[in-house]
């Protein structure tokens, strides 16, 4: 079956060299980008959204590292347009909010060692300080499969957003 939107057609008709750098832009993590090329063609949005989140879930740990380095800080100036449009939330938020997230920030990157990663999309500040209070409570495995679950739904988000451009 073939979806009939534009945007997963054009994907799947790019070269494979600016398809790659597409999906890069949506993930930083090299083979991520490079495995979500190779499984073209999708024909179907959802196709593609199901194997980014397949792909995110069984990413091994030094491309989990390089896709969490190019994601900024909760609360800290985004690097990108859509740091910048998922984390519309935190723009808003008083001082003691930005403090609190700062400081959750770095405590959060003491105990894990990386950056507090997290679906901001549609969530305040208060919001997002919270899901870092109640995040810290876990245990590092079982904060590692959030880490996971949270860069699948970011994927999702901005491999929608990359389709939506190319319509």
């Amino acid at each position: 079956m073939t979806d009939r939107r534009p945007g997963i057609a054009a994907f799947d008709a790019l070269s494979d060299d600016a398809a790659y750098q597409a999906v890069l832009r949506c993930c930083s993590a090299p083979g991520f980008a490079r495995s979500v090329v190779a499984g073209r063609p999708y024909r179907r949005v959802e196709a593609l959204l199901d194997a980014a989140e397949e792909l995110s879930a069984l990413l091994p740990e030094s491309e989990l590292e390089l896709a969490l380095a190019g994601h900024p800080r909760i609360g800290e100036r985004p690097h990108s347009t859509a740091s910048a449009r998922e984390q519309a939330g935190v723009a808003g938020a008083d001082e003691a909010v930005r403090a609190a997230l700062a400081e959750g920030n770095r405590v959060y990157e003491e105990r894990f060692g990386h950056i507090y990663l997290v679906c901001a999309s549609g969530k305040s500040g208060e919001e997002l300080l919270a899901l870092l209070a109640a995040r810290l409570r876990n245990d590092p495995e079982t904060e590692r499969r959030v880490v996971r679950t949270e860069l699948g739904k970011i994927n999702r988000i901005r491999l929608r957003a990359l389709l939506a451009e190319l319509s």
